[in-house]
């Protein structure tokens, strides 16, 4: 009986102190509870899922509410973006996006290297070295990716960029037109030159027309390796606004090789390179002579949307209404960037009468039909590529250093005297 008291006695002590632990935020040292997966990521065990986190607070959501994603775009929204190239070409792009660490939201190939130009052909007869792959990577924090790819890849970037590290680089990748650009890199037995970006920046110069750095490089063929539903829809509206302008600038009757070079020149409008020895001048035609398909496959969907413009699939002629009403129809709907200067430009000419601009849809007939139109949708191009471009080149030299900046330098050169 004693025994059996002083037992009771004994339990009844050690109550409290098993409540206390079970209120506690801590568990007991004997019965250790397994670690919770990191934020934003699934659990290891299928029953967690269902868990209710009493003691410790909920794991973020594995999408941050700061970069919420589209909704799901239609299948086949969007399915002249996704040009097709060879397996051995598609096999060799996504392995070498693959080997990065850092992450990236949105990447894409372009240029010679991934679809054929005229020019390039002869130089691998001859046995001369290919051109570089290039590649845009599009990421959502610039210092986080840079950070993660300079202790993988150190040799990508210069001296002086790992001494003052990713924010330096932040910094002067952020200065118009918001790239940085490692070049002469060597991947997977191939030279390759990779961009980063922000999907910000991105999408801003596919909607406005800020720079055209991004945007104009956009109008051509390029392989999508990794995609995005945001940078998707602004790219077709990037390609709408390039067919645009393009009619803007032509006839009423005119070939589809001459509306492919009209969006081809669009990024190359203004840019100093082709003024200096620095570019091939040849290069809008032998982009569009070799890969007038693609071009095609880009841009018929769309121009046959658009309305007073007549393109058979069967047929390399396209017909467009000129009358200025049909044109206002493009002309209202161009780029703000671009709109805007045009307004200015007409503004400061005094070409437009004060009393239209509050009758806007005869403010809009009266600019499009002005026959100087095409003339001054070429001159503010110009004068939207020209700063951007100018300045990106003198970041080559930091962004590569001044041993790959002579070597790049020295290449556009001898392109030049090939062109010419």
């Amino acid at each position: 009986m004693l025994s059996t008291a002083a037992c009771s006695k004994r339990a009844a002590r050690r109550l409290p102190v098993v409540v206390v632990r079970a209120l506690s935020t801590e568990p007991a040292a004997s019965h250790p509870t397994p670690d919770l997966p990191p934020p934003g990521l699934p659990s290891s065990t299928p029953s967690s899922k269902n868990a209710k986190y009493r003691l410790y607070p909920q794991p973020r959501p594995a999408v941050s509410h700061r970069h919420s994603p589209l909704p799901k775009l239609p299948p086949t929204f969007g399915r002249n973006q996704l040009l097709p190239v060879s397996n051995s070409t598609r096999a060799l792009l996504e392995s070498i996006v693959a080997k990065f660490d850092a992450p990236i939201r949105y990447a894409f190939a372009y240029g010679s290297g991934v679809f054929e130009q005229d020019g390039y052909a002869e130089n691998k007869k001859e046995g001369k070295e290919g051109p570089m792959l290039d590649f845009m990577f599009a990421v959502t924090h610039p210092a986080h990716f840079h950070s993660i790819n300079m202790q993988q890849f150190p040799s990508h970037y210069p001296l002086h960029a790992r001494v003052f590290g990713s924010s330096y680089i932040t910094k002067l990748q952020e200065i118009s037109p918001g790239v940085w650009f490692n070049p002469y890199v060597t991947m997977n037995g191939v030279t390759i030159k990779y961009g980063v970006t922000t999907v910000d920046n991105l999408c801003a110069d596919l909607l406005n027309w800020r720079t055209l750095y991004l945007a104009g490089r956009m109008h051509k063929p390029l392989r999508i390796i990794k995609d995005d539903a945001r940078v998707r829809l602004t790219q077709q509206v990037n390609l709408t606004s390039a067919v645009r302008a393009a009619l803007l600038t032509l006839p009423s009757n005119f070939s589809e090789n001459e509306l492919f070079e009209r969006i081809a020149g669009i990024s190359y409008t203004g840019d100093p390179r082709m003024l200096l020895p620095a570019e091939n001048r040849g290069k809008v035609v032998n982009i569009v002579s070799k890969q007038g398909p693609q071009f095609k496959e880009l841009y018929h969907r769309l121009v046959v949307a658009l309305p007073g413009v007549h393109w058979s699939p069967n047929s390399s002629s396209i017909e467009q209404d000129i009358s200025p009403k049909a044109r206002s129809a493009h002309l209202k709907k161009l780029p703000l960037g671009l709109l805007s200067r045009v307004k200015q430009n007409y503004e400061q000419k005094g070409a437009v009468d004060k009393e239209l601009e509050s009758d806007e849809a005869a403010y809009w007939v009266k600019l499009a039909g002005d026959e100087q139109l095409s003339q001054v949708l070429r001159q503010e191009l110009a004068g939207i590529v020209r700063y951007p471009a100018t300045v990106q080149s003198v970041k080559g030299i930091a962004s590569a250093g001044v041993g790959k900046s002579l070597r790049y330098g020295a290449a556009k050169v001898n392109k030049w005297w090939t062109g010419s």
